[in-house]
């Protein structure tokens, strides 16, 4: 018996070999790839979005806007057309999570400065401050190039109704008035049909590095079958 085993021992050894590769091919064959969720309204925390919309639970989409960037150049919904982008919200004077958020923001500029198919949007929930020299004046200390990264202000209704109704990612003010915003540190990445598929803390360098590899699992889903 051990002579019989001996004798075919080389043999075994290559069949074993060949069924690892087999089975390996196998299982990357038909292993899942991994996809994005699709957040609706009604899966986000309540004081993230606005009552009339809290209970939707299918087709939403970022809408229309018209807004002014750094340039004072008018900037709308279709300025994003067939792009992966992040969105926040912020305010030029703030000296406490807008900090960390700038930073973070500038990280996926420099990660993305070469890739055409991403942009970055940051939304200004203060636009009676942040007028257009203003916003020059941020982005300058910022490093924002603007064929990347644009900085928006305009009508407050608009940006409070993009932002409670449309990324789901500021808390309303309360009584201070029927338009504020409290900015939170949420980054919303949202997909070419202009659907959220992430929110992450911009504060957070950990969820920054989640964030650039989920949009590399978005990616995917935009690349031709083989």
């Amino acid at each position: 018996m051990l002579k019989f085993f001996a004798k075919y021992k080389f043999l075994a050894i290559v069949l074993f070999i060949l069924s690892v590769f087999i089975v390996t091919a196998i299982y990357n064959l038909y292993k899942p790839t991994p996809k994005l969720p699709v957040y609706q309204p009604d899966m986000v925390t309540a004081d993230l979005v606005d009552t009339t919309v809290q209970y939707v639970r299918k087709f939403h989409k970022i809408g229309e806007f018209n807004l002014v960037n750094q340039n004072g150049d008018s900037i709308s919904e279709q300025d994003f057309k067939d792009k992966i982008y992040v969105a926040d919200f912020f305010f030029t004077t703030c000296q406490s999570i807008c900090i960390d958020m700038a930073s973070s923001m500038q990280r996926l500029q420099e990660e993305y400065i070469d890739d055409p198919e991403i942009r970055l949007l940051s939304h200004s929930v203060t636009p009676e401050i942040d007028d257009v020299p203003q916003l020059q004046k941020y982005a300058k200390e910022k490093g924002v190039i603007a064929s990347k990264w644009q900085l928006a202000t305009g009508d407050k209704k608009q940006i409070y109704d993009l932002a409670r109704k449309q990324y789901l990612a500021s808390k309303s003010e309360g009584d201070a008035g029927p338009y504020d915003l409290v900015h939170t540190e949420n980054f919303v990445l949202v997909d070419k049909e202009k659907r959220i598929r992430g929110f992450y803390d911009g504060t957070n360098q950990e969820e920054i590095t989640q964030l650039i590899e989920d949009i590399g699992i978005l990616k995917l889903e935009y690349q031709p079958e083989d």
